[in-house]
């Protein structure tokens, strides 16, 4: 910052203090007190006992974001091509635009960055200190912040804030980004449909949430929708949405809430749609059981393929505790999970739906079999022509995905999406993302 802004900057942060206001809670009053010091500082210069301002608005957007933005970085926050953010080292701030990492000219000291995190977690009622080093939590605009603090890092504070894109909430969107044809945007919407019980899979940054909260646009406008996150990242349209996310321990140790609370809490709140947003851990068996007992639900999860998607959530249950076993958990995924649509990220940062499997309900030697409904096929999602096993759910819903997996009219329709996949540079997305 230079010393103009520096100065400024200071003059205000006196009076705030001086006046005692909030600024979070009067958000005209920083601007207020930013211009008149300007004007102070711009009168002063003009007769030579300060340095000239320069470009007035200019200097009243940056000492703005020091003051209630995020300072230095909050360009990159305001900028719709970059999608995420971090800093490894008050000198080393990274961020990535369509999945290209560049470093920036951005430079702060530790105490600015310090002062940046407990910004953004002023609004969260989250924490960060040596008796809790890690935070996630969600600032206002969506975006997720993640904090690793010494001695869990070497020397400097680890801050990672992914941002979400608002412009990508359909299938409709998707494949006009050659995320995935239009006949596998189609199939997918009759899935939703139809109840279908969807397990989003794919490795970070692949997609695995803009594509959740795409399908989830699909659901029947009457539908109830409840979604249960370790931080909110799912941002819905629906007209009835539940969404909740887990809280952290407070300075005793108490009160904090899991993934498995919520889930069983969701169970309660009458959901016509039950939506995970990552599964990690043991979660996995509540929601297991929960579409077991024939609720329609989605959630995702870290993966290299689709059907190693299948045997993660097949190995997950076993942390709930010693009298849970595959005799129990593997039949109960080959009978739950109707769908497994299966995220990349290729070369160069795009995103693309590179599969979509259906479980057929039975374990062969002890694995879950399954159909390869869409395949990739010299770069394009293109059908199969195997049908998905469990048909009474489209049928229930007076659907009949065959129309579309075996019609011989669609081949040139897919000629179309070889270009760029989910996100090119000119309009990225970011995730989950995953």
């Amino acid at each position: 910052m230079s010393a103009a802004h520096s100065v400024i900057t200071e003059r205000v942060r006196e009076r705030v203090r001086a006046e005692r206001l909030d600024l979070s809670a009067d958000p005209t009053a920083a601007e207020r007190l930013v211009r008149d010091e300007l004007r102070v500082y711009a009168e002063r210069s003009l007769a030579g006992s300060l340095p000239s301002l320069g470009d007035e608005q200019a200097a009243l957007g940056r000492v703005l974001a020091d003051l209630t933005g995020y300072g230095p970085l909050q360009p990159y926050f305001d900028d719709p091509t970059v999608e995420e953010i971090w800093i490894n080292a008050p000198d080393a701030v990274f961020i990535a635009r369509a999945g290209v990492t560049e470093r920036v000219d951005a430079r702060l000291t530790d105490e600015q960055v310090r002062t940046l995190v407990e910004r953004m977690l002023q609004s969260t009622g989250r924490r960060v200190d040596l008796s809790s080093p890690f935070v996630d939590a969600s600032l206002p605009d969506g975006s997720r912040l993640h904090v690793v603090i010494p001695d869990v890092t070497r020397q400097h504070w680890a801050v990672n804030v992914r941002k979400f894109s608002q412009r990508i909430r359909s299938l409709v969107r998707l494949v006009e980004l050659g995320s995935l044809t239009p006949l596998a945007a189609e199939f997918l919407r009759m899935s939703v449909l139809a109840g279908s019980n969807i397990l989003v899979s794919g490795a970070t940054h692949s997609g695995k949430t803009t594509l959740l909260g795409a399908m989830l646009a699909s659901a029947r406008p009457a539908d109830r929708i409840v979604t249960v996150e370790e931080t909110f990242e799912l941002d819905l349209t629906a007209a009835d949405v539940v969404a909740m996310q887990c809280r952290t321990p407070n300075l005793e140790g108490t009160g904090e809430i899991t993934l498995r609370r919520l889930i069983k809490e969701a169970l309660r709140m009458r959901p016509d749609r039950l939506v995970v947003g990552e599964v990690r851990e043991a979660e996995s068996l509540d929601l297991l059981i929960a579409l077991n007992s024939g609720l329609p639900g989605m959630c995702s999860i870290h993966a290299n393929s689709a059907r190693d998607a299948l045997v993660k959530l097949s190995t997950l249950p076993l942390l709930a505790g010693r009298n849970i076993d595959s005799a129990f958990v593997v039949p109960t995924v080959a009978s739950a999970i109707d769908l497994v649509v299966h995220c990349e990220m290729v070369r160069g940062g795009s995103r693309r739906v590179a599969e979509i499997v259906a479980p057929t309900g039975s374990v062969v030697a002890g694995a879950i079999e399954a159909e390869s409904i869409f395949t990739l096929r010299d770069g394009a999602l293109e059908p199969t022509g195997s049908l998905p096993a469990r048909a009474e759910r489209f049928a229930g819903a007076g659907l009949d995905p065959s129309i579309l997996l075996r019609s011989e009219t669609h081949p040139a329709e897919q000629n179309d999406t070889r270009g760029p996949r989910w996100s090119d540079r000119a309009e990225p997305e970011s995730e989950s993302r995953a």
